[in-house]
């Protein structure tokens, strides 16, 4: 009797050792360079901007569920914004180019701190697994400026008609390949769905296209 007790206490030690190992928790770390631009709509035109070139820089818990799937929290600071050609604006709201001589782009520069929260989908192949995964996020904008030419304006945050939002939601999408070491490799796109302004003739809204590196420990 004691040897089948003792028998069971072990099977049982294994199983909860070997669910253990199902179900580990790591954390990692992620940068790279960022690509941002803005959709504008007003009036019923729509306007996308050039994107211009950022980074981001953040960490992750990567908290699998399942051999297949696991969950991914992180946070981010990303670069966001967009270059407007001025003369192609213009051109497109039907305003005279002359109006802003001498300026040819307007670039708008947001710095977030944002919250992904996403679900990743993982496949052995190889050395390491490919991973693709989506999810929502939240953003709180830690800064932002209008720049027209040389001169560079500060953004006012604000509730107020003009001012800039503070929170930004939206969905991430993203996928790359980490190999057995915690090394990897990814890229991703950020859709943002909140207007970024307080406007009452148009929205802002953000995309983000990224690549970059990560390493889980």
């Amino acid at each position: 009797m004691k040897k089948i007790l003792l028998l069971l206490t072990l099977a049982a030690g294994l199983n909860v050792a070997a669910n253990a190992q199902d179900k580990p928790v790591s954390f990692g770390i992620k940068a790279g360079v960022a690509f941002p631009s803005i959709t504008a709509s007003s009036m019923g035109i729509s306007l996308n901007t050039s994107s211009k070139t950022s980074f981001y820089v953040g960490g992750i818990a990567d908290i699998n569920i399942s051999p297949i799937f696991s969950f991914q929290p992180g946070l981010t600071y990303v670069g966001k914004g967009g270059k407007f050609d001025v003369r192609q604006m213009a051109e497109e709201l039907g305003a005279d180019p002359e109006d802003l001589e001498g300026v040819d782009n307007i670039t708008m520069n947001y710095g977030y701190l944002e919250l992904p929260l996403n679900l990743l989908a993982n496949f052995d192949a190889g050395a390491g697994k490919f991973f693709i995964g989506a999810g929502p996020y939240a953003a709180y904008a830690l800064s932002a400026n209008v720049k027209i030419g040389d001169q560079k304006i500060d953004a006012e945050f604000g509730s107020g008609e003009g001012q800039v939002k503070r929170m930004e939601f939206g969905l991430n999408f993203l996928g790359g390949y980490k190999l057995s070491n915690g090394f990897n490799i990814h890229g991703g796109y950020g859709l943002g769905l909140s207007n970024t302004e307080n406007s009452s003739e148009g929205t802002t809204k953000n995309k983000v296209f990224s690549v970059g590196v990560g390493f889980n420990f």
